[in-house]
């Protein structure tokens, strides 16, 4: 099973003490969003995960424990670090700090578990093409040498952004082939593979590849097994990620990124994470008398299952 840490929440910036804790115990719990009721049980231990997905704004938090981790579990590190500044990412560390901490984590686990990603791409009276493209290069000078791949994606429209992103500029369809351009030039320059994530439409005719952020050549690469071939899970359009499990929860994440669509309302994340305790199994809230704890089929995507040597423990 492939373990996501985490698409709909900052876990690492926010919440890397839980972490470290279900990481000792060896499991935790995840409520189901559609039947909250139904309570997975998560095993951890080494030999029952495929790989730990990791994707985060902030690795600052963690970095004294990645290396333990990274001889643990086979692990990749997607890190986003966008163009903005306060205005859309109030609770973002600077470009530069990003920058410096990426720069550390691919000093512990090597580039080839260090994804970069710029995203999403958006335009506002503040953030133009010139500005984007400008960032991009930027910090592909900074970190070229401590990277796998890079990825890029447009800003989706969801519905709740014309309310919390009133400045937000549409793109046209030639805006983005002209991004997609000049991000390849610029990748290219620095000999850095570039590729989508989940875009509406398909970039190869400029030299952009496919949208896959978890798939079985990136996971081959960053941790040298072998994985099955897995049918993906068509999330959208052009996604082609193999299927992984989330221990996310709604409105959880402190950023509190303009864009985000997993928060569906700033004013009440405060409220939440009040219920988070850091020894709890749970992200958040505790296990209630009504709950029905269900194993997680924890099948294996690993060809021969293939297996690090666990080591005690040093959390």
């Amino acid at each position: 099973m492939l373990l996501n840490i985490s698409w709909r929440t900052d876990i690492v910036q926010y919440y890397t003490p839980w972490l470290l804790n279900r990481l000792k115990e060896w499991f935790c719990y995840s409520r189901n969003p559609l039947f909250p009721k139904t309570v997975y049980r998560i095993d951890l231990s080494p030999q029952k995960i495929d790989c730990m997905v990791f994707c985060s704004k902030n690795y600052q938090p963690i970095l004294p424990y990645i290396k333990d981790i990274n001889e643990k579990y086979r692990i990749l590190c997607h890190y986003t670090i966008t163009a903005y500044w306060k205005d859309i990412e109030p609770n973002v560390p600077s470009i530069d700090e990003s920058i410096e901490t990426l720069i550390k984590l691919s000093e512990i686990v090597w580039k080839e578990k260090v994804i970069r990603r710029f995203d999403p791409l958006l335009f506002t009276q503040n953030y133009n093409s010139e500005y984007l493209l400008k960032t991009y290069e930027y910090i592909a000078d900074k970190v070229h040498n401590h990277i796998q791949r890079a990825l890029f994606s447009f800003v989706e429209r969801y519905k709740k952004l014309d309310k919390n992103m009133h400045e937000l500029i549409p793109f046209t369809d030639d805006d983005k082939i002209e991004l997609a351009k000049w991000i390849w030039e610029i990748s290219k320059k620095y000999n850095i593979y570039v590729q989508t994530c989940g875009t509406d439409n398909s970039y190869e005719e400029y030299w952009v590849h496919k949208s896959w952020c978890v798939s079985k050549e990136i996971l081959e690469q960053a941790n040298n097994v072998t994985y099955k071939n897995i049918k993906p899970i068509w999330m959208r359009k052009w996604c082609h990620c193999i299927p992984y499990r989330d221990i996310w929860y709604y409105d959880t994440c402190l950023n509190w990124c303009k864009y985000c669509y997993a928060t569906k309302n700033h004013e009440n994340v405060g409220n939440i994470i009040k219920k988070h305790n850091p020894e709890s199994p749970l992200l958040i809230w505790e296990i209630g008398k009504d709950d029905k704890i269900v194993d997680m089929n924890q099948e294996s995507y690993i060809v021969n299952n293939q297996k690090y040597s666990i080591q005690q423990s040093l959390f």
